[in-house]
């Protein structure tokens, strides 16, 4: 079945190939993707790990690991001791302090146990230091010399909780393996943090006798939304509490010591999900103190921080369309920022801007926007050039602009996509995506190496909305929905779907909706509240927020949403459940999910989807084996897109 879907869809594509001059390109070969970075101390090379990613938009199965000079003059591609296969992956390159070699772990593709391997700036000498029967992430040398990293001795599963999970098995009070602070000498590992202790982010004092990381107790995959901020010592000594989040509401992330070592900088506030970061910078003093909370007024949402070389304190947000550089001076109190530069593009990976060398001041990131993919580019703030031209000839020339309306009290923002066929005769039909999170936002990424660019192959229009709950106007949006799931952001979308039908450029008549994990979860809402769309999809999606609670591998998470856990207050819980609505679905919906997803376990989707047939609406649904919350598997994705473009073309057209 899954060959003949594949095929099916490389002929829709040679089809479409024909009729779009402009996406053929998209076709033509892939999209090559930048997916981590490191800028060695001396500003001379980039050391970057990449690979072309899949034809359905998915991460690169086949991933390289490539030095350049910032001149341009060298590439050298290192040659891995596994070769060039699936799965073989290096990761977290970070440079000795003398820019002559760099270190980087590396995934074996049979046991997916890490080791760390050491190599010079030219790709030669290519050395093993330590083979580990774990994970293995996050390298980084202090001044002095001494790599650190975060391991994870035993591990169960890849880290994070998007990844497809283990079963339930055994004695489930166990104690699980804990990503621990690890420090690398004479080619073994010496523990820093507790072993009862999952370490998450951590960052160096400039004289390498410390470090501060975020951290707490247990489930590392659960207790994210507990972490505290703590001091590391080299000797021995316990860790130091430097500070304890000051509500549920507020989670940390990205923790970074000044350049004079007095000052510890992070980002706090309302996030949902490890990893996807937002909120407002703080700092406390290293010897301990008060935080201050150095952006108060912000209305943006900071999504990642770094000091300059001038030991000023400055950071990449999010402000409505516009990503902006700002700089906070000392850090030491609050600020309103000076503007480096601003633009509608997406500037990662996250540790992307924290990549600086000293004293010139040179920086390397990795950019892009919606018709241009991503590139490194490398030079000062604001004036930085292209060192890559790997994705060149991709760029494509759909039509995109930026919306704002209003919506009870709020100005919301999104964005409209047209595909290249639409025109004053042809109104294409409309397909709304729901993002997931719910704190995180649409960003300006290469729309052709997304997960919806098979729909604008085939001619829809996509209608991206940023509503309440989203990053990009500050922290009293971003928690405008919490125990209102559902209510509020539903009418900021159907608000957006009212402002983007007024400019006449789509069909008001054939409008769909889709979206994946919360973006799942509206989806199936919004089918309960209003007959406005004609089709869905929803991936991963929730369809009962009672018995969720207990299904899933995260629920620490909801306390800071919902204010209560669900047998505390049920209420809440139920007013926002699709399926306590469910007998009023009109609209055909697929549904899908991965087998071993932790974070919106599969039964949710079983729930909603069986409800729909017991009451005949037209309803399909696919669960994708060995897959967790985010899809990988290149064939599992290119099976998705071809359902998905065939659900809507069937209700749609």
């Amino acid at each position: 079945m899954l060959t003949k879907r594949l095929r099916a869809l490389a002929l829709r594509a040679a089809v479409l190939a024909a009729a779009l001059p402009g996406m053929a390109q998209e076709t033509a070969r892939p999209v090559h993707a930048f997916m981590e970075l490191a800028l060695s101390p001396d500003g001379r090379y980039v050391a970057a790990v990449e690979g072309d990613s899949s034809p359905a938009g998915g991460d690169p199965v086949v991933r390289e690991l490539v030095i350049r000079s910032i001149d341009a003059a060298t590439t050298v591609t290192v040659s891995l001791p596994c070769g060039r296969v699936k799965g073989c992956w290096p990761a977290s390159p970070a440079w000795t302090p003398d820019s002559r070699r760099f270190s980087f772990a590396l995934r074996d593709p049979q046991t997916h146990a890490r080791s760390i391997y050491q190599v010079n700036a030219d790709g030669n000498d290519l050395r093993l230091v330590l083979a580990f029967n774990g994970t293995i992430q996050a390298l980084r040398y202090s001044a002095r010399g001494q790599l650190a990293m975060l391991a994870t001795e035993s591990a169960a599963s890849e880290p994070g909780a998007t990844e497809a999970g283990g079963p339930a098995l055994g004695d489930l009070d166990q104690s699980p393996p804990e990503q621990r602070l690890a420090l690398l000498q004479q080619n073994q590992l010496h523990w820093l943090s507790p072993a009862n202790l999952f370490v998450y982010e951590y960052d160096w004092t400039p004289d390498g006798r410390g470090l501060v990381g975020t951290a707490a107790p247990g489930d590392g995959d659960q207790n994210w939304w507990l972490a505290k901020l703590y001091a590391f010592d080299l000797e021995g000594a316990p860790q130091r509490l430097l500070y304890s989040p000051s509500s549920a509401q507020q989670q940390l992330a990205m923790p970074k010591v000044s350049r004079d070592g007095k000052r510890v900088a992070f980002i706090a506030g309302l996030m949902s999900d490890f990893g996807v970061t937002g909120g407002d910078i703080y700092t406390v003093p290293w010897i301990g103190g008060a935080a201050t909370a150095v952006t108060p007024e912000l209305t943006a949402s900071v999504r990642a921080i770094h000091w300059s070389c001038r030991g000023h304190l400055q950071a990449a947000a999010l402000a409505g369309a516009q990503t902006q550089l700002l700089d906070f001076g000392s850090g030491a109190s609050a600020a309103t920022g000076t503007l480096l530069w601003q633009g509608q593009e997406f500037i990662g990976p996250a540790r992307a801007y924290s990549l600086s060398a000293c004293p010139a001041g040179t920086v390397a990131l990795v950019h892009q926007s919606f018709n241009q993919p991503s590139e490194i580019a490398v030079g000062t703030v604001g004036a930085w050039h292209d060192l890559t031209h790997a994705n060149a000839g991709l760029a494509t020339r759909l039509a995109v602009q930026s919306l704002s309306w209003r919506s009870g009290p709020y100005t919301v923002q999104g964005w409209l996509v047209l595909p290249e066929v639409a025109s004053a005769q042809y109104r294409p039909p409309l397909i709304t995506v729901v993002h997931g999170g719910p704190a995180a936002a649409f960003e300006p990424r290469y729309i052709a190496a997304s997960p919806w660019h098979a729909l604008l192959s085939h001619g829809y229009a996509l209608f991206m909305p940023n509503p309440r709950g989203s990053f990009g106007e500050g922290e009293a949006f971003v928690g405008a929905n919490v125990r209102d799931f559902g209510h509020g952001d539903l009418h900021d979308i159907l608000a957006g779907v009212d402002a983007v039908t007024a400019l006449g450029l789509t069909d008001p008549e054939r409008i769909g909706i889709m979206g994946h994990s919360y973006g799942g979860f509206m989806t199936m809402w919004a089918v309960t509240q209003t007959d406005r769309f004609k089709a869905a999809v929803a991936g991963a999606g929730i369809s009962n927020w009672q018995s969720y609670y207990g299904e899933n591998g995260i629920d620490e998470w909801m306390i800071p949403f919902f204010g209560a856990t669900v047998y505390d207050d049920p209420a809440v819980y139920a007013q926002s459940s699709p399926i306590n609505f469910i007998r009023q679905v009109r609209t055909p919906t697929f549904s899908y999910v991965g087998a071993a997803d932790i974070e919106c376990p599969a039964p949710q989707t079983l729930e909603f989807s069986r409800a729909l047939k017991t009451l005949g609406t037209p309803s399909a649904t696919v669960i994708y084996p060995n897959e967790g919350h985010t899809i990988h598997d290149p064939q599992h994705l290119a099976d998705l897109d071809e359902r998905t473009v065939s659900w809507f073309d069937h209700y749609l057209k």
